[in-house]
C-alpha cells in the first residue's frame, strides 16, 4: 500500500485511527469502550476517527496494525499493552516498526516510582520494564496509575501510546494528549480545524425502525451533517454529525436538532451525556417527591441505577427486592389470595406492589417491577419477557403499564429498568403541567 500524501496544507482535515491492543478483546467477554472516549475527545479539536482497530498481544500483528495505521492517518492513539506482565509488548512493537532502541527513561521511571510508592509498593521487576520507551519519544505522565504512556513522530504520523484502564486512559487524553497535539499537530494548520460538532439523543419506547421512519427525509443530500441511529436495550440513540469547516454547515445542524425534537418528541428522554435516571432525579427534586421501589424481576437494578445521581439521598428513600411471593406478602403487604387468583405477574400484584412499598415507606410515589426474565419460568399465557410496571402516587393516583420484551435475561432486566423509570418520568412530566 502506497504512503498516503501528507501536507501543511490549511485546507486538509486530520483524521485519526484508534488501536485496542489485548486478545482478550478477540476472544469475547470483554469489549473495547476506549475508542468511544478518544473519539470524542479528538472530535472535539477537529480530528476525525476514520478507523479502528483491534489486534491481539502479538508483537509482528501490532507492528502490522501501526504500519498500516501511520499510512493512512495523522494520530494512531494505542490503548493497552503497556503493563508489567509478558503479553504486553506495546512498547516492544513501536520500537520494532520504527527502528527505535527501548530506553529507561528517568522520568518514566521516577513517575512510577512515585505512583506506586504512595500505594505503598516499591517496583518489581516486571514494572521496571515499564519505564522503558522508544528513544526520542516524549513520555506522558500517568496521573492516576502506575504505566506511562509515550508519543513520538514517524513518517508523518503521530504515535500516542497510553494504558488500556479507562480510568487512566481518560487521564492521559485530557492532561497530556490534547495539549500535545495542539501545540504540536494543529498548530501547523493555516487554520485551526472546525471541531465535529455531534449531538446525542436518547429515546426510548420506539424500535429503531419507527424512529427511522419518523426522520425519514430530515437530513438533505449532500449534506456534511450525518444522521445516526444505534438501537441497545436502553433504547434507540439518535445522532446528528457536522464534519465540515463550513458555518452553514454548523447552522444547519442547529436547525436539524430543533426538527428531531419536534419530530420525536417525548419520545426523547435525555440528550448528550444525560442518563434517563439522572432526568427522573431532576424531576423528582424539582417537584419536592420522594420515592420507593419494591422489585422483582430486575433485582434491585431500577434502585440502583436511581442512586448511581450523586445527590439522590434526596428523594430516593429505599429499595426492597422483593423475589418470592412470600418476600411480597411480607415486606410489601401483598395480599396472598391476589397472589393466588392472579399470578405473581400481573397488572394486580404489580399495583400492589406499588401501593405497598409507597405506604411501607411513608414516600411521595412508589415503583415496581414484576415479570418473568427468563430463560425458563414462561407460559403460553405468561410468556418469558411479560412484565407489569405500577406506580402508585396515593389518593387513587395509579398506573400499571404491561410489557413484552424480548432477548435474553440481562437484556429483559435492562430493559424493564428503563420502562420502569420512562413510565416514572411521564408521570412526573405531567404532574408538573
Amino acid at each position: 500500500m502506497a504512503s498516503r500524501p501528507r501536507s501543511d496544507r490549511s485546507d486538509r482535515s486530520f483524521t485519526a485511527e484508534t488501536v485496542a491492543i489485548g486478545s482478550e478483546l478477540l476472544i469475547g467477554g470483554r469489549s473495547d469502550s476506549n475508542s468511544l472516549f478518544i473519539a470524542e475527545v479528538l472530535g472535539s479539536l477537529g480530528i476525525e476517527v476514520k478507523f479502528k482497530s483491534i489486534v491481539g498481544d502479538d508483537r509482528g500483528d501490532i507492528v502490522q496494525v501501526i504500519e498500516t495505521a501511520v499510512r493512512r492517518t495523522d494520530v494512531v492513539i494505542m490503548t493497552g499493552g503497556l503493563g508489567p506482565t509478558v503479553d504486553d509488548c506495546t512498547r516492544e512493537a513501536v520500537a520494532a516498526a520504527t527502528g527505535r532502541r527501548l530506553v529507561r527513561r528517568k522520568e518514566a521511571l521516577d513517575g512510577m516510582t512515585a505512583r506506586l510508592a504512595q500505594w505503598g509498593r516499591v517496583p518489581n521487576r516486571g514494572q521496571l520494564q515499564q519505564a522503558r520507551i522508544p528513544s526520542r519519544a516524549e513520555v506522558l505522565p500517568n496521573p492516576v496509575g502506575s504505566a506511562p504512556g509515550f508519543a513520538l513522530r514517524w513518517k508523518g504520523a503521530w504515535l500516542v501510546a497510553l494504558p488500556g484502564v479507562p480510568g487512566e486512559m481518560q487521564a492521559m487524553m485530557r492532561g497530556a494528549v490534547v495539549p500535545l497535539l495542539t501545540a504540536r499537530l494543529l498548530s501547523s494548520a493555516e487554520q485551526p480545524p472546525q471541531p465535529i460538532s455531534r449531538l446525542v439523543f436518547h429515546t426510548w419506547g420506539l424500535p429503531e425502525a419507527d424512529v427511522d421512519a419518523k426522520l425519514r427525509g430530515l437530513v438533505p443530500k449532500r449534506s456534511l451533517v450525518e444522521l445516526g441511529l444505534l438501537a441497545s436495550p436502553m433504547g434507540v440513540l439518535v445522532s446528528l454529525t457536522a464534519k465540515g469547516r463550513c458555518s452553514a454547515d454548523h447552522r444547519m445542524l442547529k436547525t436539524l436538532t430543533e426538527e428531531v425534537r419536534a419530530r420525536l418528541n417525548d419520545w426523547i428522554f435525555a440528550e448528550g451525556e444525560d442518563s434517563m435516571e439522572a432526568v427522573v432525579g431532576r424531576l423528582l427534586s424539582e417537584r419536592g417527591l420522594t420515592i420507593a421501589v419494591a422489585e422483582s424481576c430486575t433485582g434491585g437494578l431500577i434502585t440502583h441505577r436511581l442512586t448511581q445521581v450523586p445527590g439522590s439521598s434526596a428523594y430516593v428513600d429505599r429499595g426492597a427486592v422483593c423475589y418470592s411471593n412470600q418476600a411480597k406478602i411480607d415486606l410489601l403487604g401483598v395480599p396472598p389470595d391476589l397472589i393466588a387468583r392472579y399470578g405473581a405477574v400481573s397488572r394486580e400484584v404489580a399495583a400492589a406492589m406499588a401501593r405497598g412499598i409507597r405506604q411501607q415507606a411513608a414516600v411521595s410515589v412508589g415503583l415496581s417491577v414484576t415479570g418473568i426474565a427468563g430463560p425458563g419460568g414462561g407460559t403460553e399465557t405468561k410468556p418469558v419477557g411479560l412484565v407489569y410496571i405500577g406506580l402508585d402516587g396515593g389518593e387513587g393516583d395509579v398506573l400499571v403499564k404491561e410489557f413484552r420484551f424480548h432477548g435474553d435475561r440481562s437484556v429483559i432486566k435492562q430493559r424493564s429498568s428503563q420502562a420502569a423509570l420512562d413510565l416514572l418520568r411521564r408521570w412526573l412530566i405531567e404532574r408538573g403541567r
